[in-house]
């Protein structure tokens, strides 16, 4: 890629081994982005990790899971040992529920497990990478949320609460990093073709309102991604940059 627009920055991405946050790895990576890809399943961010070594990039496969604190920790410590420090975090691991019922009828245990990884893993994420920012003296935090997070969906309601308080978490950490050079910003993708979509979301069970929306593919997100992590030092911060057609 002739654009090198993150030379020598270090880019940690969670939820790295498949879908959004794989497409993300390997195109912050073409952009010269030494890359940390994190994910829970071994085999699949080892694997993101040779396809970009492969291409002649740098990159580092790190096993973890985000509800486990000490696990997050040891992801970012390993990062920063690897590469003398952290620029930019992509907060994208996520899940979904896979029993679509209303509250009424919901599995606590399965609810409970979706704001677990979405909202307070993002939140251990958030919290073990900001001092490794401001050791850099400032970085980029991209957090991946969802237009169901602003407008809510039936028979959803643990992903949309937990993109929801995603939203606010970013809203308050950027206030509270602003003066540190740090800025936190909310990546809304909008319908995407993943794994987890079709798992969770067979077509007949689309939310309405994705009835007129562009159907994206991972690499369609990669740009937006790219745009929040070249920002000027100054640049926005606390906001919600959006690729639905719908008000999200």
């Amino acid at each position: 890629m002739a654009d090198q627009a993150l030379q020598g920055r270090v880019v940690l991405i969670t939820g790295a081994g498949r879908g959004i946050g794989r497409a993300l790895a390997l195109g912050f990576a073409q952009a010269g982005a030494q890359v940390a890809c994190a994910a829970r399943t071994t085999d699949q961010v080892q694997a993101v990790a040779a396809e970009i070594t492969a291409a002649g990039g740098r990159a580092l496969a790190l096993t973890c899971d985000v509800t486990d604190m000490s696990q997050v920790e040891a992801m970012c410590a390993q990062t920063v040992t690897a590469w003398g420090g952290l620029d930019i975090v992509v907060l994208n691991a996520g899940i979904d529920e896979r029993e679509k019922s209303a509250i009424g009828d919901s599995d606590p245990t399965l609810w409970a497990q979706v704001i677990q990884t979405n909202l307070i893993g993002s939140y251990h994420c958030a919290r073990a990478a900001v001092p490794h920012l401001q050791a850099r003296g400032g970085g980029k935090m991209i957090v991946v949320g969802s237009g169901m997070g602003h407008r809510g969906t039936a028979r959803s309601s643990a992903y949309c609460c937990s993109k929801a308080g995603l939203w606010m978490l970013t809203r308050v950490l950027a206030q509270e990093v602003w003066n540190d050079g740090i800025s936190v910003n909310e990546l809304v993708p909008g319908p995407v073709d993943t794994d987890m979509t079709r798992q969770v979301r067979p077509q007949e069970d689309m939310p309405s309102n994705w009835s007129s929306e562009w159907f994206k593919r991972p690499a369609d997100v990669v740009p937006l991604a790219l745009f929040l992590a070249t920002q000027p030092p100054i640049g926005p911060t606390a906001q919600s940059f959006s690729l639905m057609r719908r008000d999200s």
